[in-house]
Protein backbone atom coordinates (compact mmCIF):
# COMPACT_ATOMS: atom_id res chain seq x y z
CA UNK A 1 0.00 0.00 0.00
CA UNK A 2 2.70 2.63 0.67
CA UNK A 3 4.96 1.52 -2.36
CA UNK A 4 1.78 2.78 -4.31
CA UNK A 5 1.04 5.67 -2.45
CA UNK A 6 4.83 6.65 -3.48
CA UNK A 7 4.02 5.71 -6.98
CA UNK A 8 1.30 8.27 -7.22
CA UNK A 9 2.82 11.03 -5.12
CA UNK A 10 5.93 9.98 -7.87
CA UNK A 11 3.82 10.09 -11.10
CA UNK A 12 1.82 13.64 -9.76
CA UNK A 13 5.64 14.87 -9.37
CA UNK A 14 6.53 13.96 -12.63
CA UNK A 15 2.93 15.26 -14.39
CA UNK A 16 3.55 18.74 -12.64
CA UNK A 17 6.95 19.07 -13.96
CA UNK A 18 5.85 18.21 -17.52
CA UNK A 19 3.12 20.69 -17.04
CA UNK A 20 5.69 23.07 -15.62
CA UNK A 21 8.17 22.81 -18.52
CA UNK A 22 5.99 23.76 -21.85
CA UNK A 23 4.40 26.69 -22.93
CA UNK A 24 2.20 24.55 -25.66
CA UNK A 25 -1.32 22.94 -24.11
CA UNK A 26 -1.48 20.30 -26.45
CA UNK A 27 2.14 19.44 -25.42
CA UNK A 28 1.66 19.58 -21.89
CA UNK A 29 -1.94 17.40 -21.85
CA UNK A 30 -0.64 14.84 -24.29
CA UNK A 31 2.55 14.36 -22.05
CA UNK A 32 0.46 13.96 -18.98
CA UNK A 33 -1.68 11.19 -20.87
CA UNK A 34 1.24 9.20 -22.17
CA UNK A 35 3.02 9.00 -18.64
CA UNK A 36 -0.62 7.91 -17.18
CA UNK A 37 -1.09 5.16 -19.98
CA UNK A 38 2.55 4.16 -19.27
CA UNK A 39 2.64 4.64 -15.25
CA UNK A 40 -0.75 3.90 -13.84
CA UNK A 41 -1.72 2.20 -16.48
CA UNK A 42 -4.75 4.00 -17.93
CA UNK A 43 -6.31 1.70 -21.01
CA UNK A 44 -7.28 5.45 -22.93
CA UNK A 45 -7.45 8.96 -21.69
CA UNK A 46 -8.93 12.18 -22.70
CA UNK A 47 -9.01 15.98 -21.88
CA UNK A 48 -11.92 17.77 -22.98
CA UNK A 49 -11.66 21.95 -22.97
CA UNK A 50 -15.02 23.95 -22.45
CA UNK A 51 -15.86 26.55 -25.28
CA UNK A 52 -15.82 30.24 -24.48
CA UNK A 53 -19.81 30.10 -24.05
CA UNK A 54 -19.33 27.24 -21.62
CA UNK A 55 -21.86 25.29 -23.81
CA UNK A 56 -19.40 22.75 -25.51
CA UNK A 57 -16.51 20.27 -24.86
CA UNK A 58 -14.15 19.76 -27.39
CA UNK A 59 -11.45 16.79 -26.85
CA UNK A 60 -7.97 18.77 -26.83
CA UNK A 61 -6.00 15.74 -25.91
CA UNK A 62 -5.92 12.15 -26.16
CA UNK A 63 -4.28 8.57 -25.58
CA UNK A 64 -5.63 5.52 -26.84
CA UNK A 65 -8.35 6.26 -29.14
CA UNK A 66 -8.79 5.28 -32.73
CA UNK A 67 -11.26 8.45 -33.68
CA UNK A 68 -9.59 11.69 -34.45
CA UNK A 69 -9.66 13.83 -31.23
CA UNK A 70 -10.75 17.38 -32.98
CA UNK A 71 -14.17 15.55 -33.91
CA UNK A 72 -15.33 14.74 -30.94
CA UNK A 73 -17.05 16.71 -28.79
CA UNK A 74 -19.87 16.85 -26.05
CA UNK A 75 -22.60 19.38 -25.48
CA UNK A 76 -23.26 20.14 -21.84
CA UNK A 77 -24.85 17.59 -20.45
CA UNK A 78 -24.64 14.99 -22.90
CA UNK A 79 -23.36 11.58 -22.36
CA UNK A 80 -20.90 11.43 -19.59
CA UNK A 81 -18.65 13.81 -19.90
CA UNK A 82 -21.16 16.30 -20.55
CA UNK A 83 -23.02 15.36 -17.15
CA UNK A 84 -19.64 16.00 -15.03
CA UNK A 85 -18.39 19.21 -16.67
CA UNK A 86 -22.59 20.49 -16.22
CA UNK A 87 -22.35 19.56 -12.78
CA UNK A 88 -19.16 19.94 -11.50
CA UNK A 89 -18.88 16.57 -9.76
CA UNK A 90 -16.23 13.40 -11.03
CA UNK A 91 -18.56 10.21 -12.22
CA UNK A 92 -17.33 7.00 -11.81
CA UNK A 93 -18.98 3.85 -13.82
CA UNK A 94 -17.19 0.34 -12.81
CA UNK A 95 -18.68 -1.59 -15.66
CA UNK A 96 -19.25 0.45 -18.60
CA UNK A 97 -21.32 -2.04 -20.16
CA UNK A 98 -24.06 -1.74 -17.65
CA UNK A 99 -24.36 2.18 -18.03
CA UNK A 100 -26.76 3.78 -21.41
CA UNK A 101 -24.92 6.90 -20.82
CA UNK A 102 -21.16 6.19 -21.63
CA UNK A 103 -21.81 6.71 -25.71
CA UNK A 104 -18.34 5.56 -26.40
CA UNK A 105 -18.03 8.04 -29.33
CA UNK A 106 -13.98 7.63 -29.76
CA UNK A 107 -14.26 3.32 -29.62
CA UNK A 108 -11.86 2.84 -26.96
CA UNK A 109 -13.95 -0.59 -26.08
CA UNK A 110 -15.60 -3.27 -28.22
CA UNK A 111 -18.11 -4.94 -25.29
CA UNK A 112 -18.16 -8.11 -27.66
CA UNK A 113 -14.58 -8.56 -28.15
CA UNK A 114 -12.68 -6.29 -25.69
CA UNK A 115 -12.45 -6.80 -21.06
CA UNK A 116 -14.98 -5.08 -19.10
CA UNK A 117 -13.94 -1.27 -18.37
CA UNK A 118 -14.22 0.89 -15.92
CA UNK A 119 -14.66 5.02 -16.71
CA UNK A 120 -13.86 7.43 -14.03
CA UNK A 121 -14.18 11.46 -15.19
CA UNK A 122 -13.15 14.45 -13.29
CA UNK A 123 -13.87 18.30 -13.68
CA UNK A 124 -11.11 20.62 -14.05
CA UNK A 125 -12.00 23.18 -12.15
CA UNK A 126 -10.78 26.96 -11.53
CA UNK A 127 -12.71 29.38 -9.22
CA UNK A 128 -15.72 26.92 -9.12
CA UNK A 129 -15.67 27.18 -13.16
CA UNK A 130 -15.36 24.46 -15.04
CA UNK A 131 -12.68 25.02 -17.66
CA UNK A 132 -12.64 21.12 -18.54
CA UNK A 133 -13.16 17.62 -17.93
CA UNK A 134 -10.20 14.98 -17.64
CA UNK A 135 -11.85 11.29 -18.90
CA UNK A 136 -9.52 7.74 -18.23
CA UNK A 137 -10.57 4.28 -19.13
CA UNK A 138 -9.04 1.46 -16.91
CA UNK A 139 -9.63 -2.52 -17.39
CA UNK A 140 -12.20 -3.49 -14.76
CA UNK A 141 -10.90 -4.39 -11.32
CA UNK A 142 -14.04 -5.39 -8.82
CA UNK A 143 -11.22 -5.00 -6.04
CA UNK A 144 -10.56 -1.52 -6.88
CA UNK A 145 -10.37 1.70 -4.23
CA UNK A 146 -12.65 3.83 -6.10
CA UNK A 147 -12.51 6.28 -3.46
CA UNK A 148 -8.83 6.70 -3.07
CA UNK A 149 -8.50 6.12 -7.96
CA UNK A 150 -10.97 9.53 -8.19
CA UNK A 151 -8.65 11.29 -5.74
CA UNK A 152 -5.94 10.89 -7.67
CA UNK A 153 -7.53 11.98 -10.79
CA UNK A 154 -8.52 14.77 -9.34
CA UNK A 155 -5.26 15.84 -7.96
CA UNK A 156 -4.16 15.42 -11.96
CA UNK A 157 -6.65 17.65 -13.34
CA UNK A 158 -5.84 20.41 -10.60
CA UNK A 159 -1.95 20.30 -12.07
CA UNK A 160 -3.78 20.51 -15.42
CA UNK A 161 -5.43 23.81 -14.20
CA UNK A 162 -2.55 26.30 -14.45
CA UNK A 163 -1.70 25.26 -18.21
CA UNK A 164 -5.58 25.24 -19.08
CA UNK A 165 -5.57 28.72 -17.79
CA UNK A 166 -2.91 30.36 -18.99
CA UNK A 167 -3.91 29.07 -22.39
CA UNK A 168 -7.46 30.99 -22.13
CA UNK A 169 -5.39 33.80 -21.01
CA UNK A 170 -2.98 33.73 -24.42
CA UNK A 171 -6.00 32.91 -26.15
CA UNK A 172 -8.00 36.09 -24.98
CA UNK A 173 -4.69 38.27 -25.26
CA UNK A 174 -4.72 37.21 -28.81
CA UNK A 175 -7.80 37.69 -29.41
CA UNK A 176 -7.53 41.66 -27.74
CA UNK A 177 -4.26 41.64 -30.37
CA UNK A 178 -6.50 41.10 -33.55
CA UNK A 179 -9.46 43.38 -32.67
CA UNK A 180 -7.16 46.23 -31.80
CA UNK A 181 -5.13 45.20 -34.95
CA UNK A 182 -8.35 45.60 -36.62
CA UNK A 183 -9.59 48.89 -35.05
CA UNK A 184 -6.08 50.29 -36.04
CA UNK A 185 -6.28 49.32 -39.44
CA UNK A 186 -9.67 50.97 -40.08
CA UNK A 187 -8.32 54.09 -38.12
CA UNK A 188 -5.17 54.68 -40.15
CA UNK A 189 -7.76 53.40 -43.33
CA UNK A 190 -10.18 56.39 -41.56
CA UNK A 191 -7.53 58.83 -40.97
CA UNK A 192 -5.49 58.45 -44.54
CA UNK A 193 -8.16 58.50 -46.86
CA UNK A 194 -8.44 61.36 -49.77
CA UNK A 195 -11.61 62.83 -47.52
CA UNK A 196 -8.78 63.98 -44.50
CA UNK A 197 -7.00 65.53 -47.53
CA UNK A 198 -8.28 69.62 -46.65
CA UNK A 199 -8.50 71.73 -49.78
CA UNK A 200 -10.98 72.51 -52.71
CA UNK A 201 -8.54 74.86 -54.54
CA UNK A 202 -7.60 74.04 -58.03
CA UNK A 203 -4.57 73.10 -57.57
CA UNK A 204 -4.68 70.63 -54.02
CA UNK A 205 -7.88 68.75 -56.41
CA UNK A 206 -5.45 68.44 -58.94
CA UNK A 207 -3.16 66.61 -56.23
CA UNK A 208 -6.40 64.30 -55.32
CA UNK A 209 -6.68 63.53 -58.67
CA UNK A 210 -3.13 62.37 -58.97
CA UNK A 211 -2.94 60.46 -56.19
CA UNK A 212 -6.22 58.36 -56.62
CA UNK A 213 -4.60 57.14 -60.47
CA UNK A 214 -1.42 56.10 -58.81
CA UNK A 215 -2.70 54.85 -55.46
CA UNK A 216 -3.83 51.19 -56.81
CA UNK A 217 -0.53 50.46 -58.69
CA UNK A 218 2.69 49.78 -57.59
CA UNK A 219 4.30 52.42 -59.08
CA UNK A 220 6.96 54.53 -57.85
CA UNK A 221 6.37 57.76 -56.60
CA UNK A 222 8.31 61.02 -56.14
CA UNK A 223 6.50 63.81 -54.32
CA UNK A 224 8.02 67.26 -54.29
CA UNK A 225 6.83 70.27 -52.30
CA UNK A 226 8.51 72.47 -50.52
CA UNK A 227 8.63 71.49 -46.50
CA UNK A 228 5.26 71.69 -44.58
CA UNK A 229 3.39 70.71 -47.73
CA UNK A 230 2.29 67.40 -46.18
CA UNK A 231 4.23 65.23 -48.88
CA UNK A 232 3.90 62.42 -46.15
CA UNK A 233 0.44 62.99 -45.62
CA UNK A 234 0.40 62.59 -49.60
CA UNK A 235 2.75 59.28 -48.89
CA UNK A 236 0.40 58.28 -46.10
CA UNK A 237 -3.25 58.07 -48.39
CA UNK A 238 -1.24 56.71 -51.39
CA UNK A 239 -0.37 53.50 -49.40
CA UNK A 240 -3.46 53.00 -47.34
CA UNK A 241 -5.92 53.46 -50.49
CA UNK A 242 -3.38 50.88 -51.99
CA UNK A 243 -3.57 46.78 -52.44
CA UNK A 244 -0.75 46.88 -50.06
CA UNK A 245 -2.69 48.72 -47.08
CA UNK A 246 -2.80 45.76 -44.85
CA UNK A 247 1.29 45.97 -45.21
CA UNK A 248 3.73 47.61 -43.52
CA UNK A 249 4.08 51.50 -44.04
CA UNK A 250 7.71 52.27 -43.09
CA UNK A 251 9.11 55.95 -43.01
CA UNK A 252 12.43 56.21 -43.32
CA UNK A 253 13.73 60.47 -42.92
CA UNK A 254 17.35 60.05 -45.10
CA UNK A 255 18.38 63.75 -43.35
CA UNK A 256 17.91 62.29 -39.89
CA UNK A 257 20.10 59.73 -40.16
CA UNK A 258 23.98 59.76 -39.84
CA UNK A 259 26.10 59.11 -42.88
CA UNK A 260 27.94 55.73 -41.09
CA UNK A 261 24.52 54.47 -40.44
CA UNK A 262 22.44 55.00 -42.71
CA UNK A 263 23.00 51.66 -44.77
CA UNK A 264 22.78 49.42 -41.83
CA UNK A 265 19.41 51.30 -41.30
CA UNK A 266 18.25 50.78 -44.62
CA UNK A 267 19.53 46.93 -45.78
CA UNK A 268 20.25 45.97 -41.93
CA UNK A 269 23.13 44.07 -40.60
CA UNK A 270 24.30 40.66 -39.39
CA UNK A 271 25.62 39.51 -35.67
CA UNK A 272 29.27 40.82 -35.80
CA UNK A 273 29.21 42.88 -38.50
CA UNK A 274 30.88 45.76 -36.94
CA UNK A 275 31.69 46.23 -32.76
CA UNK A 276 28.32 46.60 -30.81
CA UNK A 277 26.06 44.49 -33.89
CA UNK A 278 25.36 41.59 -30.56
CA UNK A 279 22.59 39.84 -32.90
CA UNK A 280 20.70 40.37 -36.71
CA UNK A 281 19.06 43.34 -37.55
CA UNK A 282 16.25 43.56 -39.90
CA UNK A 283 16.67 46.65 -42.20
CA UNK A 284 14.09 49.18 -43.15
CA UNK A 285 13.72 47.75 -46.92
CA UNK A 286 13.06 44.25 -45.38
CA UNK A 287 10.69 44.86 -42.66
CA UNK A 288 8.48 47.28 -45.51
CA UNK A 289 8.38 43.14 -47.24
CA UNK A 290 5.23 43.74 -49.47
CA UNK A 291 4.32 47.29 -47.85
CA UNK A 292 6.07 50.66 -48.96
CA UNK A 293 8.90 52.46 -47.99
CA UNK A 294 8.61 55.83 -47.63
CA UNK A 295 12.34 57.55 -48.23
CA UNK A 296 11.21 61.42 -47.02
CA UNK A 297 14.53 63.84 -47.61
CA UNK A 298 15.79 61.45 -50.46
CA UNK A 299 17.52 64.57 -51.81
CA UNK A 300 20.13 64.70 -48.31
CA UNK A 301 21.50 61.10 -49.35
CA UNK A 302 25.44 60.80 -49.95
CA UNK A 303 26.15 59.72 -53.62
CA UNK A 304 27.74 56.24 -51.68
CA UNK A 305 24.19 55.37 -50.83
CA UNK A 306 22.41 56.87 -53.96
CA UNK A 307 24.45 53.96 -55.82
CA UNK A 308 22.97 51.35 -53.47
CA UNK A 309 19.88 52.29 -53.28
CA UNK A 310 19.67 52.29 -57.22
CA UNK A 311 20.54 48.68 -57.12
CA UNK A 312 17.87 48.22 -54.68
CA UNK A 313 15.43 50.25 -56.91
CA UNK A 314 15.93 48.31 -59.80
CA UNK A 315 16.36 44.45 -58.66
CA UNK A 316 14.91 44.59 -55.40
CA UNK A 317 17.71 42.74 -54.24
CA UNK A 318 20.50 43.39 -50.98
CA UNK A 319 22.65 42.10 -48.90
CA UNK A 320 22.71 42.87 -44.87
CA UNK A 321 25.88 44.67 -43.72
CA UNK A 322 28.44 41.62 -43.00
CA UNK A 323 26.56 39.39 -44.58
CA UNK A 324 26.39 37.61 -48.02
CA UNK A 325 22.60 36.18 -48.06
CA UNK A 326 21.05 38.14 -50.91
CA UNK A 327 17.45 39.27 -49.69
CA UNK A 328 14.94 40.12 -52.10
CA UNK A 329 11.78 42.30 -51.20
CA UNK A 330 9.10 42.99 -52.54
CA UNK A 331 8.99 47.01 -51.53
CA UNK A 332 6.78 50.13 -53.32
CA UNK A 333 8.98 52.95 -52.90
CA UNK A 334 7.62 56.44 -52.33
CA UNK A 335 9.83 59.13 -52.26
CA UNK A 336 9.68 63.03 -51.38
CA UNK A 337 11.92 65.90 -51.40
CA UNK A 338 12.02 69.56 -50.46
CA UNK A 339 15.19 70.15 -52.89
CA UNK A 340 15.61 70.73 -56.17
CA UNK A 341 16.93 67.68 -57.57
CA UNK A 342 17.61 68.85 -60.95
CA UNK A 343 19.94 71.54 -59.84
CA UNK A 344 21.86 68.67 -57.78
CA UNK A 345 22.50 67.02 -60.37
CA UNK A 346 24.25 69.56 -62.29
CA UNK A 347 26.14 70.14 -59.33
CA UNK A 348 27.22 66.69 -59.56
CA UNK A 349 25.30 66.08 -56.07
CA UNK A 350 22.78 63.93 -57.18
CA UNK A 351 22.66 60.82 -59.63
CA UNK A 352 20.43 60.94 -62.82
CA UNK A 353 20.33 57.43 -63.40
CA UNK A 354 18.23 57.41 -59.69
CA UNK A 355 16.67 60.66 -60.43
CA UNK A 356 14.80 58.90 -63.58
CA UNK A 357 14.14 55.97 -61.19
CA UNK A 358 12.63 57.79 -58.65
CA UNK A 359 10.62 60.17 -60.95
CA UNK A 360 8.74 57.92 -62.62
CA UNK A 361 5.27 59.34 -61.22
CA UNK A 362 5.78 62.73 -59.93
CA UNK A 363 3.14 65.13 -57.58
CA UNK A 364 4.26 68.90 -56.86
CA UNK A 365 2.35 69.62 -53.63
CA UNK A 366 2.04 73.51 -54.09
CA UNK A 367 2.97 75.88 -51.12
CA UNK A 368 0.56 77.35 -48.86
CA UNK A 369 0.08 80.84 -50.57
CA UNK A 370 -0.46 79.63 -53.86
CA UNK A 371 -3.26 77.51 -52.36
CA UNK A 372 -4.98 81.20 -50.40
CA UNK A 373 -8.73 79.30 -50.60
CA UNK A 374 -7.83 76.40 -48.43
CA UNK A 375 -6.57 78.14 -45.37
CA UNK A 376 -9.65 79.34 -44.08
CA UNK A 377 -11.11 75.21 -44.74
CA UNK A 378 -7.40 73.97 -42.94
CA UNK A 379 -7.91 76.74 -40.16
CA UNK A 380 -11.10 75.11 -39.28
CA UNK A 381 -10.18 71.81 -39.49
CA UNK A 382 -7.17 72.49 -36.73
CA UNK A 383 -9.52 74.61 -34.63
CA UNK A 384 -11.50 71.65 -34.18
CA UNK A 385 -8.68 69.31 -34.06
CA UNK A 386 -6.98 70.88 -31.27
CA UNK A 387 -10.05 72.06 -29.16
CA UNK A 388 -10.84 68.53 -28.57
CA UNK A 389 -7.51 67.42 -27.87
CA UNK A 390 -6.97 70.25 -25.58
CA UNK A 391 -10.83 70.15 -24.21
CA UNK A 392 -11.51 73.65 -24.88
CA UNK A 393 -14.29 74.69 -26.53
CA UNK A 394 -13.65 77.22 -29.63
CA UNK A 395 -16.11 77.70 -32.33
CA UNK A 396 -15.58 80.20 -34.80
CA UNK A 397 -11.91 82.60 -36.34
CA UNK A 398 -12.71 86.61 -35.81
CA UNK A 399 -13.36 88.29 -38.93
CA UNK A 400 -9.56 90.21 -38.50
CA UNK A 401 -7.80 87.01 -37.43
CA UNK A 402 -9.25 85.57 -41.01
CA UNK A 403 -7.86 88.51 -43.09
CA UNK A 404 -4.90 88.20 -41.37
CA UNK A 405 -4.50 84.54 -41.96
CA UNK A 406 -5.27 85.22 -45.81
CA UNK A 407 -2.52 88.23 -45.77
CA UNK A 408 0.45 85.87 -44.37
CA UNK A 409 2.85 84.11 -46.70
CA UNK A 410 2.74 81.43 -45.07
CA UNK A 411 6.67 79.92 -45.78
CA UNK A 412 6.39 77.71 -43.16
CA UNK A 413 2.80 76.62 -45.27
CA UNK A 414 0.25 73.77 -43.98
CA UNK A 415 3.07 72.75 -40.85
CA UNK A 416 3.04 76.69 -39.65
CA UNK A 417 -0.60 77.12 -40.13
CA UNK A 418 -1.11 74.31 -38.21
CA UNK A 419 1.30 75.58 -35.22
CA UNK A 420 -0.47 78.94 -35.07
CA UNK A 421 -4.16 77.56 -34.97
CA UNK A 422 -2.92 75.50 -31.96
CA UNK A 423 -1.28 78.09 -30.37
CA UNK A 424 -4.46 79.59 -30.82
CA UNK A 425 -6.65 77.58 -29.32
CA UNK A 426 -4.29 77.77 -26.34
CA UNK A 427 -4.83 80.78 -25.68
CA UNK A 428 -8.77 81.68 -26.73
CA UNK A 429 -10.20 82.23 -23.51
CA UNK A 430 -14.11 83.45 -25.30
CA UNK A 431 -14.61 80.87 -28.07
CA UNK A 432 -13.87 83.08 -30.77
CA UNK A 433 -9.99 83.13 -32.18
CA UNK A 434 -9.17 86.75 -32.82
CA UNK A 435 -6.52 88.30 -34.25
CA UNK A 436 -4.19 88.95 -30.91
CA UNK A 437 -4.37 85.45 -30.41
CA UNK A 438 -2.19 84.95 -33.22
CA UNK A 439 1.61 84.36 -33.38
CA UNK A 440 3.22 88.15 -33.47
CA UNK A 441 4.85 86.94 -36.68
CA UNK A 442 1.46 87.14 -38.36
CA UNK A 443 0.61 90.47 -36.39
CA UNK A 444 4.37 92.35 -37.39
CA UNK A 445 5.15 90.86 -40.64
CA UNK A 446 4.87 93.42 -43.97
CA UNK A 447 2.80 90.82 -45.65
CA UNK A 448 -0.06 91.35 -43.18
CA UNK A 449 -0.21 94.86 -43.05
CA UNK A 450 -0.05 95.36 -39.71
CA UNK A 451 1.29 98.35 -37.44
CA UNK A 452 4.62 96.67 -35.90
CA UNK A 453 4.30 99.29 -33.26
CA UNK A 454 0.69 100.98 -32.15
CA UNK A 455 -0.06 103.87 -29.77
CA UNK A 456 -2.68 103.28 -27.45
CA UNK A 457 -5.50 105.09 -29.44
CA UNK A 458 -4.45 103.19 -32.51
CA UNK A 459 -4.76 100.13 -30.57
CA UNK A 460 -7.91 100.92 -29.40
CA UNK A 461 -9.23 101.60 -32.69
CA UNK A 462 -7.82 98.40 -33.88
CA UNK A 463 -9.91 96.66 -30.85
CA UNK A 464 -13.05 98.60 -31.79
CA UNK A 465 -12.96 97.62 -35.51
CA UNK A 466 -12.01 93.88 -35.06
CA UNK A 467 -15.17 93.86 -32.59
CA UNK A 468 -17.38 95.71 -35.11
CA UNK A 469 -16.49 93.34 -37.32
CA UNK A 470 -17.32 90.44 -35.80
CA UNK A 471 -20.94 91.99 -34.55
CA UNK A 472 -21.82 92.61 -37.96
CA UNK A 473 -20.24 89.26 -39.32
CA UNK A 474 -22.93 87.67 -36.69
CA UNK A 475 -25.72 89.62 -37.67
CA UNK A 476 -24.86 89.19 -41.51
CA UNK A 477 -25.30 92.49 -41.85
CA UNK A 478 -27.75 94.18 -39.98
CA UNK A 479 -26.44 97.52 -38.44
CA UNK A 480 -29.55 97.30 -35.71
CA UNK A 481 -29.05 93.91 -34.74
CA UNK A 482 -25.02 94.35 -34.40
CA UNK A 483 -25.20 97.25 -32.04
CA UNK A 484 -27.32 95.64 -29.77
CA UNK A 485 -24.47 92.56 -29.71
CA UNK A 486 -22.42 95.43 -28.58
CA UNK A 487 -24.68 97.29 -26.49
CA UNK A 488 -24.59 100.60 -28.50
CA UNK A 489 -26.97 102.63 -30.92
CA UNK A 490 -27.50 101.78 -34.40
CA UNK A 491 -26.61 106.03 -35.14
CA UNK A 492 -23.22 105.37 -33.04
CA UNK A 493 -22.37 102.04 -35.21
CA UNK A 494 -23.38 103.93 -38.67
CA UNK A 495 -20.60 106.46 -37.24
CA UNK A 496 -17.72 103.83 -36.28
CA UNK A 497 -18.76 101.55 -39.51
CA UNK A 498 -18.17 105.00 -41.68
CA UNK A 499 -15.44 106.10 -39.68
CA UNK A 500 -13.45 102.54 -39.85
CA UNK A 501 -14.32 102.33 -43.71
CA UNK A 502 -15.47 99.20 -43.49
CA UNK A 503 -17.09 97.26 -46.37
CA UNK A 504 -20.44 95.87 -44.96
CA UNK A 505 -21.32 94.37 -47.92
CA UNK A 506 -19.02 91.80 -47.16
CA UNK A 507 -21.02 90.35 -44.23
CA UNK A 508 -24.63 90.12 -46.14
CA UNK A 509 -25.62 86.82 -46.80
Amino acid sequence: MRDLVLHKLSLLVEINQVVSRSLDIKESLETTLKLLQKSYPIKAGAVFLMDEDGEQLTMAAGVGYSSHPAKTKYHLGEGLTGRIAESGKPVVVPQVSKEPLFLNRMSSWNPKKDREQSFIGVPIILDYKTLGVLVVSLAFNPKRDYNSTVKFFTLVASALVQSIRLKRIVELERKKLLDENVQLKRKLHEEFSFGNIIGNSHEIREVYEQVAQVAYTDTTVLIRGESGTGKELIAQAIHYNSLRSGKPFIQVNCAAIPENLIESEFFGYEKGAFTGALSRKKGRFELADGGTIFLDEIGDLSLMTQVKLLRVLQTQEFERVGGTETIKVNVRIIAATNANLEELITKEKFREDLYYRLNVFPIFLPPLRERKTDILLLADYFMLKYSRKHGKTVKRISTPAIDMLMRYHWPGNVRELENCIERAVLLCEDQVIHSYHLPPTLQTAESSGTIPRLSLTNAVESYEKELIQDALKTSRGNKAKAARLLGITERMIGYKIRKYDINIKRFKS
